[in-house]
């Protein structure tokens, strides 16, 4: 099977965008450099192609019963128009990846929309099948990815850019909110949320009129490399890197993302997290900041100054932001707080290094 391709493919070729794989996908890695692409999000704006992103929707009188069985927090809390962060496990509290979940401003009732990573939504769509069919749940799931296509508008200008697109009508629209509104005439959905620790919106948009949309807003394409060191500085988790179910298991608490759990709702894997609350975890997610020459990588180890094991890295880049190499990983809880002076080992040689607890930068 090929990879499956966004629906702005050749308008990002035509602007020369390079490529790479991604979830199964084939996305712009970059358009012009990740530097440039980063610089401009951190300064003025930039806009990316997230059409990799899944989209399932949800419908019925007990929607809200199945996506309260299978995410992590209390989709109930949720009023029409607002979003959540949320985790998806199994039966053993481990992620099997994280999620934003959208109640819809609809009045016909409760209907909700949730953003599974690249590459799992045919998984997520079959585990709420199987699951509205095991518990005899009257619930509509439906499988939109390739009916959405989704962009991402970040940066300090990027409420202004929207207000001008949609004739102020994102002014509206507060954190973690969303709305139906119309983008450059395009009926679209605007959440005010990103993955990048800059303020802007996510628009959901349908697959044949994107190009419209991204037509919109006059300022810097991005690519995914661009997106991985701002999420990197923000300290957020990446799916299938800082967290899987196979190669890198672990639980929210871990993770450092316990707020997303709410042990007062029956989700899948609900009891086993309850445990890990009351006996406390071995490991926690981390950040180091590198005080040598050297950019830390998946999969290297940190040790302590003699040399033995605290623990490993899942994400490292050189900052563009910062012009430091920082990296993120799991250490021994107790004998890695923030503060400690640890080593990663780069290539085979220590490197000195600090641990902290991410953000990396102050935003």
């Amino acid at each position: 099977m090929g990879l499956r391709k966004p629906p702005l493919r050749e308008t990002h070729a035509s602007r020369g965008a390079s490529f790479t794989e991604f979830g199964g996908w084939e996305m712009p890695v970059e358009f012009d450099s990740i530097s440039t692409e980063h610089a401009a999000v951190r300064e003025s704006a930039g806009l990316f192609d997230v059409s990799h992103m899944g989209e399932i929707e949800v419908s019925g009188p007990d929607a809200t019963a199945l996506l309260n069985r299978l995410t992590t927090n209390d989709v109930t809390e949720l009023d029409p128009g607002d979003t959540q962060y949320a985790c998806i496990t199994d039966a053993d509290g481990i992620i099997l990846d994280d999620t934003v979940v959208f109640r819809l401003p609809d009045d016909a009732g409760p209907r909700y929309l949730f953003v599974p990573n690249a590459g799992h939504d045919e998984e997520m769509y079959e585990r709420w099948v199987d699951h509205r069919d095991e518990r005899g749940l009257d619930a509509t799931v439906r499988n939109t990815t390739e009916e959405w296509a989704m962009l991402a508008l970040q940066g300090p200008d990027a409420t202004n850019l929207a207000a001008d697109a949609t004739n102020g009508a994102t002014r509206d629209v507060d954190r973690f909110e969303a709305s139906f509104l119309e983008v450059a005439g395009v009926r679209s959905l605007a959440s005010r949320t990103g993955y990048t620790g800059e303020d802007g919106f996510e628009f959901l948009c349908p697959w044949d009129e994107v190009e419209t949309v991204w037509s919109a807003f006059d300022c810097q394409p991005c690519g995914l490399g661009a997106r991985d060191t701002l999420r990197l500085e923000m300290g957020f988790l990446l799916s299938g890197q800082d967290f899987d179910p196979e190669d890198e298991p672990r639980t929210p608490y871990e993770a450092g993302i316990a707020w997303t759990v709410d042990l007062d709702t029956s989700f899948v894997g609900r009891d086993a997290l309850e445990r890990v609350e009351r006996e406390g975890i071995d490991e926690r997610f981390r950040g180091v900041r590198l005080l040598e020459r050297g950019v830390p990588r998946h999969g290297y180890e940190v040790v302590d100054a003699d040399g033995d094991h605290l623990g490993h890295l899942t994400s490292g880049t050189m900052s563009p932001t910062l012009g430091e190499p920082i990296g993120l990983g799991y250490l021994a809880a107790d004998e890695a707080p923030p503060g400690t002076r640890v080593r990663v080992v780069v290539r085979g040689e220590p490197k000195q290094a600090k641990v902290v607890s991410p953000p990396f930068i102050d935003k």
